[in-house]
């Protein structure tokens, strides 16, 4: 692999229009959605010389759907990945126009923050940073295949009669292989977001045998904001300051001036605009002048329309074959699936500053443009609602993520990695995740390095991609925090501790949040130490601040320390015992994971196990005994028996029996 300041010569801020010259590469990323916007990103951070291909390049990291980041679990991949070098975070808070804080009632583990984007700043965002990211080529081209020899991928061939030559290449084309949009009776070829298909690469994927099914989600219609009367809506205003994702941010939030201080705002405002020259990159001060959202419910009229229309709609009608998302379901299926509700929330959502747009978060759907109307219509606030964009549903292929690699490199191609919608998730934070640390494995691959996989007791992002390629999916995957055994210890405030060691294997965090979390870490276990031995009335402070409504400023004897810092504190002590037990459960499990099972085991030959555990494990093939003994099906008896034959077989070849 080259060094940055070799690749940087070589082709620093480029972007190469169609046709492209035969360049070689380490990593070549097809797609720039957001999955691919971070493959491209962390593989070029870390030295990889990178080619990232995408048409048009306007869509770079698009947003589609509901223009927000974060939520419930989907925050904790954010903050993950903002501890790692990933983009996602520092891009929501550079272009949030809300922010807030969910789950604040109940424990840190489920709290989550949660951005409203401007949708088109969010994109030229990311843009403007792929265009200033050295070693990284932006490519506008269709791939149309790959090009493989002896089972190992060797690049990609484009619709232009190019082939470009990689060591590795990351394949994140989200919604659009063989994607097909329907509204009602209607239906044509479609990625979503105005885009064609990518039917080519599809065909590519099933001709090299990969299993192969598909999906569905789908989007509201498009509101014009000044056709609402927001007086009979519940207005939603966001938190001051700003609750932000990114170190960065946080970092300069003071500089901002956020606070609610004494003085005028806009000479302070001002002053920030001359002296941080306002840009794509930081196109406001982050967390100003936040926009509002607003809160209605659908009616008895509303499910009536729906009802009485329901066979013309496209996933009710016999046009849809695809699994659709049963936690974010259309607005078809609330009706049918909740028959008792005869109302459901829809939250109005601003698309951003620069549009006259909204977003009716809540009434997805894949009915006749006629039918929407009525639809629309029936809603408080919304009765002369202009509708300027319809809702469709969008029916797409994605590849069994069980022939996926803890890496996400494929078991079929050396080489060959998966990240985003096609891995049968949905939801931009994760796809974001799983295009990062396939972006990371693929610069890994490329150099000759081991690869990088989290266990499910360290990271959500470990959580995701171990469900993923171990049960594989019946509908689009999305992230909740009930799918992590250990989320006491997994939370979003502590993310950029655990994974510290991991930042630094991968090497593209600042260094100076490197220092900062060292320096954090010891003056937690310093303060905790002191707490256990400073006494009031013959108690440990620690003890007194782990009683219910303490606080750290409550403790007679407490230090300056910064937010951050008391923030730790104050949770470690509260939820100790909770926590070391996690931990204990963690490592328990972490063991099993370091149980190796050889690539060449033939379950077949297994006396022991059933016909049906010899099937799933033959098919899935996990890589240890902890990944096995999460394959739905698979008995305790069946591990104990793997186990058996694993250790028999070390002894043999160590001749030691």
């Amino acid at each position: 692999m080259p060094s940055s300041a070799d690749s940087a010569s070589a082709n620093d801020k480029v972007s190469v229009p169609f046709p492209a010259m035969n360049f070689n590469y380490d990593v070549i990323v097809v797609g720039a959605g957001h999955a691919g916007s971070e493959a491209a990103l962390v593989s070029a951070r870390m030295g990889a010389k990178t080619a990232l291909v995408t048409i048009p390049e306007s869509h770079i990291a698009a947003m589609p759907c509901n223009p927000s980041v974060g939520g419930i679990a989907k925050s904790h991949l954010v903050f993950e990945l903002d501890a790692l070098g990933g983009e996602i975070g520092r891009n929501a808070d550079y272009t949030g126009v809300q922010f807030r804080v969910l789950n604040t009632s109940r424990g840190p583990a489920v709290q989550a923050n949660r951005v409203q984007c401007d949708k088109k700043a969010y994109s030229r965002r990311m843009q403007a940073i792929i265009h200033d990211t050295k070693n990284l080529t932006l490519i506008r081209d269709e791939i149309v295949g790959l090009s493989i020899r002896k089972d190992r991928i060797t690049g990609v061939r484009t619709k232009s009669g190019n082939e470009l030559i990689s060591k590795c290449v990351v394949l994140t084309p989200g919604t659009f292989v063989r994607g097909r949009i329907h509204v009602g009776d209607w239906s044509e070829p479609g990625g979503g977001n105005h885009t064609p298909s990518a039917d080519p690469i599809g065909a590519d994927l099933e001709k090299l045998g990969f299993r192969m099914a598909r999906l569905k989600t789908g989007t509201p219609p498009r509101i014009k904001k000044d056709s609402i009367d927001y007086s009979k809506m519940e207005r939603q205003d966001g938190i001051v300051p700003a609750p932000f994702f990114s170190w960065e941010v946080r970092k300069h939030a003071g500089m901002f001036h956020m606070e609610h201080s004494d003085g005028d705002q806009s000479q302070k405002d001002a002053l920030f605009h001359v002296e941080q020259c306002i840009s794509d990159k930081s196109p406001w001060i982050p967390g100003s002048d936040q926009m509002p959202c607003y809160l209605t419910r659908t009616t008895e009229r509303t499910h009536a329309v729906v009802h009485d229309n329901l066979k013309r709609s496209s996933l009710y009608g016999g046009f849809i074959t695809g699994t659709g998302v049963r936690y974010c379901p259309s607005f078809e299926d609330k009706v049918v699936k909740f028959p008792d509700k005869t109302s459901h929330h829809v939250f109005i959502e601003p698309e951003g500053r620069e549009t006259d747009l909204v977003y009716p978060n809540g009434i997805s759907n894949s009915l006749p443009r006629d039918v929407q109307a009525d639809l629309v219509h029936s809603i408080p606030g919304m009765e002369t609602a202009e509708i300027v964009e319809w809702a469709y549903a969008i029916e797409y292929d994605f590849v069994d993520p069980t022939e996926l690699k803890a890496s996400l490199e494929s078991k079929r191609i050396e080489g060959l990695f998966f990240g985003g919608q096609i891995n049968g998730t949905t939801g931009y934070e994760e796809a974001a995740a799983l295009g990062f640390m396939a972006g990371v494995n693929a610069a890994f691959n490329a150099a000759g390095k081991p690869d990088l996989i989290f266990d499910r007791g360290e990271a959500y992002i470990g959580v995701m991609i171990d469900d993923l390629v171990t049960r594989g999916v019946k509908e689009p995957y999305r992230m909740f925090t009930s799918r992590a055994e250990r989320r006491l210890i997994l939370r979003q405030d502590n993310a950029r501790y655990r994974m510290f060691e991991h930042a630094r294997t991968i090497g593209v965090v600042d260094p100076e949040m490197i220092k900062q979390t060292e320096r954090y870490e010891i003056e937690i276990d310093d303060e905790i130490a002191r707490l256990h031995k400073v006494r009031e009335g013959g108690v440990p402070l620690r003890n007194i601040l782990a009683g219910p409504l303490k606080k750290y400023s409550d403790m007679p004897s407490h230090v300056v320390l910064d937010k951050e810092v008391i923030e730790q504190i104050e949770i470690r002590i509260k939820y100790d015992g909770y926590i070391q037990q996690e931990l204990r459960e963690a490592r328990r499990v972490r063991a099993m994971d370091h149980v190796i099972i050889p690539d060449d085991l033939d379950y077949w030959v297994l006396n022991g196990l059933k016909h049906e555990s010899k099937e799933v494990l033959s098919k899935i093939r996990p890589q240890n005994i902890g990944q096995a003994s999460r394959i739905s099906g698979i008995r305790p008896s069946d591990i104990a028996l793997l186990h058996v034959h694993i250790e028999q077989r070390r002894r043999m070849k160590e001749g030691t029996r």
